[in-house]
């Protein structure tokens, strides 16, 4: 049992490493979801999707470099 649960943990690690990218991308998603219900043409929704994901991407990749190199600098004042 403890086998399972660690290997279920483990894939749901691969697609939820980071909560703020994660919740970012269903947020996305979600919200074309409701534009195309409400009338925004369909071909739209795909240059949106991708546009929105490179973001939300860049953003992830820049806090994390941001953190680091803020860890990295608290590390050589110690």
């Amino acid at each position: 049992m403890k086998l399972l649960k660690a290997v279920l943990s483990e894939i749901f690690g691969l697609f939820v490493d980071d909560d703020r990218l994660a919740l970012g991308v269903l947020a996305m998603v979600a919200s074309l979801a409701l534009a195309l219900k409400t009338g925004l043409v369909p071909a739209l929704a795909g240059p949106f999707l991708l546009i929105g994901c490179a973001l939300l991407l860049i953003e992830n990749v820049w806090r994390s470099v941001s953190a680091a190199q803020a860890q990295k600098a608290k590390g050589k004042r110690s």
